[in-house]
Order: structure tokens, then sequence, then C-alpha cells
């Protein structure tokens, strides 16, 4: 007989927040109302327990997991959870096999695989014999680009769903639920201001799990006062992120002071400015990855032709934010700040998409020139499709005189070059294109005109 210890009759299993608050139905779901609103796809599946299929794909925290133990809930099906960290091939084909039988006997089995990007092709290929012939209902979930990482035969045969990092104002529901829930710490008096869940939240980046954790470890560090209350402290939530945290209000107010700052000093060519706004946001937590789309967005709206590397510039530092995450990418940044601030400065493409837009939505149903319009039948040749259109590389001057805008948009110029950086050879072609042009509409129209008089 196996000896117990004397503290086994008292062992108390604890589960952190995050397991304890994991919902039980789709009412209780927080966040993915594409998928799981009233009325959605993904809903209407559950709800008739008519699962395929089907990969959960998003970043981590966001719900995949719980979907599928909702699913299990919900299904008459046998429903199995499997591992891809602990589960090899051997495992699969018993469980495999085991489904085929239930399938004999009219029951279907749902097999739900945590990180099926974890499988290697091996692994994936021993499920994709009986996800054709019915035996199992598959469903994976994965934080990674299921195009690159699932067999694309097995990928195939499932219905793929993207789910979406959560919102700060779906990060501050979970939050207030776990504090209000008798399950989270509801049977508890806890002290924390809103500003505190809101810089919770805003800290987290999307990941519910993250949040829940990192609220549940300010809880256990908080300052209990005498009367048994728990009081959640700016320093205490500090310490326990590591970091200073963003002061986000409830509209992020803060959070878009502080990005407008480093815009406009970039802008304004004050490199300083620029990097001091960047490591104000990146050491209060803000993700880098929303900072190198903001520079991404720069290089084209600020800089644009000026120096056209400056979007390869941008878009390497957000690739380098993928490979390095915080801290290391942080210099990253401060590179790509430095070359924007520094770069010569046009808002011409900027200014060419704005006011090419007002004529775009307008228009709508403007026709496409005929002359440019592709003719791959016969029924379009005799329709004129292609009619006068003139292969540009044939001829000398490499371009022609025929016109690509519809005609009531004739004479419109959306793109105005500044004089700024390379811009000033990008305007000083195409002056001498447009000139050209002109001139060869004058011939053209004196030629018409000459015909019609003899």
């Amino acid at each position: 007989m196996e000896q117990m210890s004397l503290f086994d009759d008292n062992r108390i299993t604890y589960d952190p927040l995050a397991s304890r608050l994991r919902p039980s139905g789709l009412d209780e779901f927080v966040g993915q109302k594409h998928l799981i609103g009233e009325g959605k796809v993904l809903r209407r599946l559950i709800d008739q327990d008519m699962v395929s299929s089907m990969i959960f794909w998003g970043p981590p925290g966001v719900g995949k997991t719980t979907l599928a133990r909702i699913i299990a809930r919900k299904t008459k099906a046998e429903f199995i959870d499997f591992s891809a960290v602990t589960s090899g091939i051997k495992e699969i084909k018993e469980v495999m096999n085991q489904a085929e039988s239930a399938r004999q006997m009219g029951m279907k089995t749902i097999v739900f695989v945590d990180e099926i990007h974890r499988f290697n092709k091996a692994q994936q290929d021993a499920f994709l014999p009986f996800v054709e012939k019915g035996s199992i209902i598959l469903i994976g979930a994965t934080t990674e680009n299921p195009s690159f990482e699932i067999n694309a035969a097995l990928l195939s045969r499932c219905k793929v769903f993207v789910l979406q990092a959560l919102t700060t104002d779906d990060v501050a529901q979970l939050l207030r639920h776990a504090l209000s829930s008798p399950t989270g710490f509801g049977r508890q008096k806890i002290v924390i201001s809103d500003d505190m869940i809101e810089m919770i939240a805003a800290f987290a980046n999307g990941d519910g799990r993250t949040a829940l954790n990192t609220l549940e470890m300010t809880v256990l560090n908080g300052e209990i006062q005498p009367d048994g209350t728990t009081v959640i402290t700016k320093e205490i939530l500090e310490q326990c992120t590591s970091k200073k945290s963003l002061l986000y209000d409830k509209k992020g107010e803060e959070h878009y002071n502080l990005i407008s700052a480093l815009h406009k000093s970039m802008r304004n060519t004050d490199p300083d400015a620029a990097v001091y706004w960047l490591s104000r946001m990146l050491e209060a937590g803000e993700d880098p990855l929303y900072v190198a789309r903001r520079l991404v967005r720069f290089a084209s709206e600020d800089v644009g032709i000026a120096d056209s590397n400056a979007l390869v510039v941008a878009v390497a530092a957000y690739q380098a934010c993928h490979f390095n995450g915080m801290p290391e990418c942080s210099v990253n940044l401060a590179q790509a700040v430095v070359y924007l601030s520094m770069a010569p400065k046009s808002n011409a493409l900027y200014a060419a998409y704005e006011n090419c837009k007002e004529d775009a939505v307008k228009m709508l149903a403007e026709p496409v020139p005929l002359q440019i319009r592709n003719a791959p039948t016969r029924l379009m040749e005799d329709l004129h499709y292609g009619e006068g259109y003139i292969y540009a590389h044939n001829t000398e001057e490499k371009v022609t005189a025929m016109r690509c805008l519809p005609d009531s948009l004739k004479d419109k110029r959306y793109y105005v070059p500044t004089g700024e950086g390379k811009e000033a050879e990008v305007k000083e072609k195409l002056d001498r294109i447009l000139k050209w042009k002109r001139e060869q509409e004058n011939k053209k129209r004196q030629g018409n005109k000459e015909s019609k008089e003899e």
C-alpha cells in the first residue's frame, strides 16, 4: 500500500485564474464576434452541432482552445483532446483506429489538436486518410500561418477560421469579469483603479491569458489592509509587468498622443525628439510591431519618392521586430526612426491618393477606355476592346500619347511631385513626358483638322 504524506489529505489543487475563468458557452466568450456573433457561420455550426474539420489560426490567448472546449461540451460526438507536443505517430494511429471503429458503429469523433503546427509532415499525414474517410472531424489550433505549416492535402480538407487579437476593450471586459466572478476574485475585496485595469489590458497586447495572469500576479502581490482588502498600487503593477505601463485612458488618448509625437517629430526632421518618443513608447510596453507599422506608413506618406529607400528601411525594421522582439529590436526601430527623420520629405503620394479617392468613389461606374481593355476573345475584339492600344516598348520613346484615364478625367493631375530629394528627378522626367504628350495631342489634332479640310 502506498504511504501517504502527512499533507495529502489537506492538499489543495490550485488552478490558474485563466483556467478557472474559461467560459463554458459561447454567450460567455469574449471577442471574435466576426466568427461567433449571432448569425455568424461558426456560431451556427457550433449551435447546430454541425462542425466539420477546421483550423483555428490566431495569436496566443485569443480563445482557440476555449472554442474547442465549448464545441466539446456542445457536441454529441466523442471528443478527443490531443497535444502536438506529447503525441507521436503511434498515439495518432491508435486514436485514429478507435475513431474508425466508432464510425462503423455510427458515432462521430472530434479530435482537437492544440499547436498542430508542431506536428511534422509524417505526423500530419497520419491524420489525412481518416479525415478523408470521415472517421474523424479534425480541429487544429495554431499560432502559425497554416499555409506554411499545415500540409496542403490536409489543409484543403479543413476550413480555416482566423481569430483576431482581442481589443483593449475585450481584455478590460475579461479583467472586470475576473474581479467580480466567484470563480475569480469575486469573493475578495480588491481595490484597483480603472486606469490600472486599462494599463493591464494595454500591456497584454490582445492576449487574454497574459492579461489574466498579470492581474493574478498583481492581486497576489497587492497590499493587504487590516480589514482584508487587497489594494493594487501603480508601483505593484509596474513591478509585476517589469516595466512602466502607458497611462492609457478609456479612449487610448495617451497612446495616440505618443505616436503622434513620434510621427510629427520625424516629419519635422528632429531625430532626437523622434528617438525620445520612440523610447517612451517601447519602455512603456508598446507593441514594437505597432510602431513598425506606423513607420511603414510614414515612409510612403511623408517621404515617398523623395527617398524610395525609406520604405525598404521601414519594412526591414518591421521584419527585424518579428525576428528579434523586444528589447533587441529597439535599436532596429531607432535606426529606422533616425533614417526617416533625416530623409527628404514629400507628401506627394499621400496627396495623390487622397485627391484621387474622391473621384474614384464618385465615378465607380466610369467605364475603362476601350484602348486599354484586354481582348482575350473574338467577341471582345468585335466590340473594339483593345482597339488603338499601343505597346509602349515598341516605341522609340518607350511612352505613347495614348489616354489611360476616362475621357471625363482626361486632363486631371493627381500625382504632383515635389522638388525634394530623388523626387526632383521624377518631377523633371514627368514634366518632359507631359509636355511631349501635349505636343503629340496637338499634332494629332492638327492632322485631323487638315484631313477634314481636304
